[in-house]
C-alpha cells in the first residue's frame, strides 16, 4: 500500500470514531504518527503469521486496541461501523466492560486523545486493521466505565 492509500485509510477511520465519539458525547481524536507507525507495524506482523490476537502493548495496558481482519480489503468505514455496531449490546446501565462490546467501548472511550491506524495485506489477499488508542482506557479503567462510555444523544437533544 502506498504512503497516500494508508494515510488515506487511517483519516477514513477517524472520520467514522470521530463521527460515532461526537454521538456519545467524546471529544474527537487525533491521528498520531507514532501510533499509526506503531499500529502499521502490527497490523504486518499479524497479516505475516495470519493469527488475529492482541499485542503485548495492548495487554500490558500501554494502548488501547482494536484489531479487525476480513478476507477481503477492509474500507475505513466497513471497519469502524462493525466495531461500531457492538453498541447494540453495551447496556447502558450496568456498565463495564465485556469481550462483546469491547470494540465499541475503545471506540468511545471519553478520554482517549489520540489514534493510530494500521493495515497490511496477508499473502492470501485477506486484511488486518489495527487501531491503537492512548490513553488506554476500556481493559485498564474497569471503574471508569459510567464516565467514560456515555450513551448517545437523541439528534437534535441539547448538548
Amino acid at each position: 500500500m502506498g504512503k497516500s492509500a494508508s494515510k488515506q485509510f487511517a483519516e477514513e477511520v477517524l472520520r467514522r470514531h470521530n463521527e460515532h465519539r461526537k454521538k456519545h458525547q467524546a471529544p474527537p481524536l487525533k491521528l498520531s504518527g507514532k501510533l499509526n507507525r506503531e499500529a502499521t507495524r502490527y497490523a504486518e506482523s499479524l497479516a505475516s503469521t495470519r493469527i488475529l490476537k492482541h499485542s503485548e502493548e495492548s495487554s500490558k495496558g500501554t494502548c488501547g486496541e482494536n484489531l479487525a481482519w476480513a478476507s477481503y480489503d477492509q474500507s475505513g468505514k466497513d471497519v469502524a461501523d462493525r466495531w461500531y455496531d457492538e453498541v447494540k449490546q453495551y447496556n447502558f446501565s450496568s456498565p463495564g466492560f465485556s469481550s462483546g462490546t469491547g470494540h465499541f467501548t475503545a471506540m468511545v472511550w471519553k478520554s482517549s486523545t489520540k489514534l493510530g491506524v494500521g493495515k497490511a495485506t496477508a499473502s492470501d489477499g485477506s486484511s488486518f486493521v489495527v487501531a491503537r488508542y492512548f490513553p488506554a482506557g476500556n481493559i485498564t479503567n474497569q471503574g471508569h466505565f459510567d464516565n467514560n462510555v456515555l450513551p448517545a444523544k437523541a439528534p437534535g437533544s441539547p448538548s
